[in-house]
């Protein structure tokens, strides 16, 4: 056996390196330098390894974009995320018997901003540090994905991953327009992530610190209670 079939992939992994492969080089050459070929030649694989496993362009792309989804997906890990304080103890039980159902959701409000701010801000940090060869892959794909309908419906099915937890975390946090706030608080991560990538900010990557504060100022603005509770979350100043 030679050194080349010593190294070679299994078959399970194949379509993991072909698929990471094509996610790289969508990074460095853009949407032209995606070839079969190229993915071949960047994987070490034998020429049409590629093309056994998908086809045609589209289904390399889809490819792409469904491991695209599962390292973005490992980002943060769930242990990561905030929980829901589930066992908070309600106006009554703290002695506010008459405490309304509003006031209780402001105290649930400004106790959840520092958690969501701090799992929003390390998300975006490790983004920025460490994987911004997936955030350059993910625009190239989001741009095809607009003149693809078949690749669009892949690429929002997979966006979902990452929505669907946002709008939970807010609607536990007190939201009174979870669905509505979740697009606010992803286009706000979009932007910031662009801006550092791709755009007038690029040159720079911003702290944790100063992320972490521009998130929970985002989220004070959606949470009843949060407001109050900010100058209190350690965030100011760090």
């Amino acid at each position: 056996m030679n050194a080349r079939d010593d190294h070679a992939p299994s078959a399970a992994s194949r379509p993991q390196l072909i698929a990471d492969s094509a996610l790289r080089l969508l990074a460095e050459r853009g949407m032209r330098g995606l070839t079969h070929r190229a993915v071949d030649e960047a994987a070490g694989l034998p020429q049409g390894s590629t093309s056994n496993l998908a086809r045609t362009r589209a289904a390399l792309l889809e490819a792409a974009v469904g491991r695209l989804a599962e390292r973005e997906a490992a980002v943060l890990t769930p242990e990561e995320l905030p929980r829901p304080q589930h066992d908070r103890p309600s106006g009554a039980e703290a002695g506010a018997g008459a405490a309304s159902g509003a006031g209780a959701a402001a105290a649930a409000g400004g106790a959840e901003v520092p958690a969501l701010a701090e799992a929003l801000s390390l998300a975006l940090h490790r983004y920025l540090t460490h994987h911004r060869e997936l955030l350059l892959a993910r625009y190239e794909l989001a741009l095809e994905a607009t003149r693809r309908p078949a690749l669009r419906e892949v690429y929002d099915r997979a966006g979902r991953a990452f929505r669907e937890p946002v709008v939970a975390m807010l609607a536990a946090a007190g939201s009174a327009a979870p669905e509505r706030h979740a697009l606010s608080v992803v286009a706000w991560c979009d932007g910031v992530l662009f801006s550092c990538t791709a755009g007038q900010f690029h040159a720079a990557v911003p702290t944790r610190a100063a992320l972490r504060t521009s998130c929970a100022e985002l989220l004070a603005g959606m949470l009843p209670g949060a407001g109050a509770s900010r100058g209190g979350t350690g965030v100011a100043g760090e």
